[in-house]
């Protein structure tokens, strides 16, 4: 099992709030700005355990690009997975970005496709595709890049893409794997064709299992193996006691306005992984954190307000543990990790659960 980490780039606070969107937050979310001091510190996750960070993207998020460059002189060993739209970015210019990163950064580039669900949001950036277009659009995105990024000189002349003689002058001599989310049919067999490694948000392991299955059997029908991975939150803690009293905490945190404002969001979406994710917490909760543990330790209390990854594992640190084994039984080798505030939780995370999975600290250089 390999154990990532999160950076918090809209901003960070001990109480949930959205990660990518500027819209609709807890006050209490964002007491501490993402600023290139608060982000190093916490990608010094390196140090307890964590191979890589995700950098999310969004409208309410610092640029993943820009922010990993500049933590890379920070870091010595860690990888960034950088999210970025395709469609927003010529895929020849995304390959040159890529190649020139990963010379720069030792090949420490891991690169993290998101299609995009909210067609609010994607009208603000200028992008009118629909469901399934954005996917098609995704898929001769990403022939392009990987073929750029083996070094292949080609004309594409697709519906979405077109171009003539590309190719990179000094392709990267590591390929960054390609990471993509995404539930629907659409996103399956995107997957399939051009990705490395697929990530699923953290459902009931019932829930997870088929997914897994279909993606393995279309990737085997295009001669190709596909890794998983997941994205999660935690709360561990030294009792279960102690961690559920801090998911009813979290829960007390959250104002009723916030809970609306952001289910009226998800409702307009088209993201079928967002309606999954909905579907396990129903966008309420009157009965504390543990009326909505949805498998045990799995909590949906996080997908309240915040979009994506809406669930955590709440319990001891054993109790962690144990879970992300079935989950790895099922055939999950990555986990993408985060707890609230991230600084303090990737060392509680590292420090105490990562240990009970053969994982070890890494020394400070």
């Amino acid at each position: 099992m390999e154990f990532d980490w999160f950076l918090p780039t809209r901003g960070d606070g001990a109480d949930v709030g959205p990660a990518t969107t500027d819209r609709g937050h807890n006050a209490a979310a964002l007491r501490r700005r993402p600023t290139l001091e608060y982000l190093g510190a916490v990608a010094q996750a390196e140090q307890a355990g964590f191979a890589a960070v995700l950098t999310p993207t969004g409208s309410g998020c610092e640029d993943a690009w820009v922010v990993c460059a500049a933590l890379v002189p920070l870091t010595s060993r860690l990888h960034f997975l950088v999210a970025f739209r395709p469609g927003f970015v010529l895929p020849t210019l995304a390959a040159q970005q890529a190649a020139s990163f990963q010379r720069l950064s030792g090949g420490r580039l891991r690169l993290n496709i998101v299609t995009g669900g909210d067609p609010v949001e994607q009208r603000a950036y200028g992008d009118f595709l629909d469901h399934d277009e954005r996917y098609a659009r995704t898929g001769e995105f990403l022939e392009v890049l990987t073929r750029s990024l083996a070094g292949e000189r080609f004309d594409v002349d697709g519906v979405h893409v077109r171009a003539e003689n590309a190719g990179l002058t000094r392709p990267p001599d590591v390929v960054p794997p390609v990471y993509l989310g995404g539930a629907s049919p659409a996103a399956e067999e995107v997957t399939a064709r051009w990705v490395d490694r697929y990530l699923t948000w953290g459902e009931p392991p019932a829930m997870v299992a088929p997914r897994l299955d279909r993606v393995r059997e279309k990737a085997a029908a295009h001669g190709r193996t596909v890794r998983f991975g997941m994205r999660l939150h935690v709360v561990t803690r030294d009792t279960p006691e102690e961690a559920w009293a801090h998911a009813d905490r979290m829960l007390a945190g959250i104002p009723a306005s916030a809970i609306a404002a952001t289910q009226e969001r998800f409702a307009r979406m088209d993201s079928v992984g967002q309606a999954r994710m909905a579907s396990l917490h129903g966008g309420t909760a009157t009965a504390g954190a543990r009326s909505l543990e949805v498998a045990p330790n799995l909590w949906a209390g996080i997908g309240l307000v915040r979009e994506g990854a809406g669930t955590a594992l709440v319990g001891s640190h054993e109790q962690v543990a144990e879970r992300l084994a079935e989950y790895a039984a099922l055939g999950i080798e990555e986990f993408v990790l985060s707890g609230y505030p991230h600084l303090e939780e990737a060392w509680r995370v590292g420090e105490e659960v990562l240990p009970l999975l053969g994982a070890t600290r890494q020394t400070a250089p």
